[in-house]
């Protein structure tokens, strides 16, 4: 049977996240039945990871087994065909049966998009995260420094996450002024449920002068949630794109900011 790997972009604001759930809407459903229909047969995703409510995504990667071949165009312009607007089939991929989307995966980064100002945005509603409060960038950029490496990140875990063990690789994070927003990437081997929302949370407490930039770093050590700032909005996060080994020729995510330039950490 072959395997196909799609490479997907979302709009999530309508959605009670990626994955199948009762008595909601989700992108997973969306994108099956339009895959189902493209192939005259049931097809189930395995997807590289979840997004909650209202997250979106740039590069979030599936793969499925059909019993049916399709041309590559097929599975680009005739899904996306079937699929609402607000989702969309970037690439298609033919990459053996050895790949996983989920446990193939080497990284994934995410960005998160936030914009402080008196009031909130309205034709980037859903789009941006928001806090009245003004903020500094810099102070931000020195707190972001102390994540970067393997550690416990049990202070930015949520409540209800399910992941085995709170220890994560940071590979990269920068934080950075794009126009009018600030810009939170972070590439990582693997995240905990809401761990992005709640660093751009507890940076926002940095950036508006309610912690100095070393708070982070004992934050990050007492392993304790209830220490941190609160848990971002979720418009304000975007799913990058995952990186595979190479042999599987994929594409990965973008590249990331100029550190240097940019005042980030690596």
């Amino acid at each position: 049977m072959p395997r196909v790997a799609l490479g997907i972009e979302y709009d999530g604001t309508a959605y009670r996240g990626w994955q199948t759930q009762r008595h909601a809407v989700s992108v997973q459903d969306a994108l099956e039945r339009a895959l189902s229909a493209v192939a005259a047969v049931p097809v189930s995703v395995t997807a590289a990871g979840r997004t909650d409510a209202g997250v979106h995504a740039c590069g979030q990667v599936v793969h499925f087994d059909v019993p049916v071949d399709r041309p590559r165009r097929a599975w680009i312009r005739g899904v996306s065909s079937h699929l609402p607007p607000d989702i969309g089939v970037r690439w298609a991929a033919f990459p053996g049966d050895q790949f996983d989307a989920r446990r193939s995966g080497t990284a994934r980064r995410y960005r998160y998009l936030l914009q402080g100002s008196p009031l909130p945005p309205v034709l980037l509603r859903n789009r941006v995260g928001w806090t009245w409060k003004s903020l500094s960038l810099r102070p931000m950029q020195q707190a972001a420094e102390c994540l970067i490496g393997e550690h416990d990140f049990s202070s930015f875990r949520a409540a209800g996450c399910q992941a085995r063990h709170p220890v994560r690789h940071v590979r990269e994070i920068a934080v950075y002024q794009q126009s009018d927003l600030i810009v939170v990437e972070v590439e990582a081997n693997a995240f905990l449920h809401h761990m992005v929302r709640n660093i751009v949370g507890s940076l926002m407490m940095v950036g508006a002068g309610e912690q100095p930039p070393e708070w982070l770093a004992r934050v990050l050590t007492a392993r304790d949630r209830r220490l941190a700032g609160v848990t971002a909005p979720a418009g304000g996060l975007y799913l990058l794109g995952v990186r595979y080994p190479e042999r599987y020729g994929l594409p990965g995510p973008p590249p990331g900011p100029a550190f240097a330039s940019a005042g980030g950490a690596k």
